[in-house]
């Protein structure tokens, strides 16, 4: 017996909220099957591929965004170490480095056990968290794998606020 019993056959596909969201975006998407679908969205620093897959057996709307910024192999444990750094930040999805394929991705999952729904204002935040991550700490993927800098000294680099006009 498990802690949640399952709930009856859910009405609704979450997947069909994200779709609705894309459009009013006006965000190019692709819908691969009833439970995924693939979104493309521009951000400040490059473009990001955004999927979303509904994963009916946990009851959680998966969330995988990344960037084109390949990681190589010489880099990796110092990307390892910089994403290690900025998780301890994060309140809210984690970043991962997918080892085979070398791709830096940002993921999340949003539960809606018990025949939960999914609204469009929680779609949002969700991709919203996603691409504010992805934006805050893309620079400092590129010092480390580009400048060959250290995590720390990437991150303190992204950190760095400044005040005031110039």
């Amino acid at each position: 017996m498990t802690l949640i019993e399952r709930a009856e056959e859910r009405n609704d596909n979450p997947v069909d909220v994200v779709e609705t969201v894309a459009a009013l975006h006006d965000w190019a998407f692709d819908r691969a099957g009833d439970d995924e679908i693939a979104i493309s969205v521009r951000g400040r620093w490059t473009d990001y591929q955004v999927s979303f897959t509904w994963m009916t057996e946990i009851e959680a709307l998966h969330l995988a965004c990344a960037f084109d910024l390949k990681v190589p192999e010489p880099r990796h444990a110092e990307v390892l170490a910089l994403i290690a750094q900025i998780n301890e930040q994060l309140w809210v999805g984690h970043f991962d480095l997918w080892n085979r394929d070398g791709i830096v991705m940002f993921r999340h999952s949003l539960l809606l056990a018990g025949g939960a729904g999914l609204v469009a204002k929680q779609c949002e935040a969700l991709l919203e968290a996603a691409l504010d991550a992805c934006e805050r700490y893309f620079q400092a993927f590129q010092f480390v794998i580009w400048a060959g800098k250290p995590a720390r000294e990437a991150l303190d680099a992204v950190a760095f606020e400044t005040a005031g006009e110039a």
